[in-house]
């Protein structure tokens, strides 16, 4: 087998696990709450099927919808970020490294994102986004309480802000406020687009 093959193969385990993981922790903390699937199905607009799919990590999981599934749990998404590491005591509230941020994958959309900020409480957070080629969002705009920002760290982001579109590129940046539905995509074929996002305060 070929070293791109293999390394392919490692990712594609890498996220059935990661899949596997959020469908794990969203179906204990449903029971916990005493959310049946149905009422879970009705409360986000979807299939008792298509969460049951969810739930056993074999199911796309786009933002808007996992933002749903937040609402209905009670939590917010970055209670779903996850690090195979434990930061120093030391570092704990104020530095993330590099080789151990908290990463979150969305089954099947082509996006993942790692949380820069050491906290997941307080009034900033800052977020990398990753979009492979193509990927999007989610066809629903969204919407979130305070202002967010970002940056575009590498490739080309479609940001779509109200009825107005932006085609951003390295190095450009935005700001959106938070009654601004917004719906973000990566129009390239081969290249990743790699965002960084700034939110205030601190709900995401």
């Amino acid at each position: 087998m070929s070293s791109s093959a293999t390394t392919g193969k490692a990712r594609k385990e890498s996220i059935d696990s990661e899949n596997l993981r959020i469908g794990r922790q969203i179906r204990d903390l449903r029971k916990a709450k005493g959310i049946t699937l149905v009422s879970m199905a009705e409360a986000i607009g979807k299939s008792v099927g298509y969460v049951s799919q969810v739930e056993r990590g074999v199911s796309s999981l786009p933002i808007p919808v996992l933002q749903a599934i937040s609402e209905v749990l009670g939590v917010q998404i970055s209670w779903f970020f996850h690090t195979d590491q434990q930061a120093p005591m030391a570092e704990l509230n104020h530095v993330v490294r590099a080789d151990n941020r908290r990463r979150l994958d969305f089954a099947g959309t082509g996006i993942s994102e790692e949380l820069l900020s050491p906290r997941l409480s307080g009034q900033l957070q800052m977020i990398m986004t990753t979009f492979a080629p193509g990927a999007e969002t989610g066809k629903e705009s969204r919407k979130r309480k305070g202002e967010e920002g970002g940056f575009v760290q590498s490739g080309t982001l479609e940001l779509s802000i109200g009825d107005k579109t932006f085609l951003l590129q390295q190095g450009d940046s935005f700001s959106i406020t938070g009654d601004e539905p917004h719906f973000a995509r990566n129009p390239s074929a081969d290249e990743d687009a790699v965002v960084i996002w700034m939110m205030t305060p601190a709900g995401y």
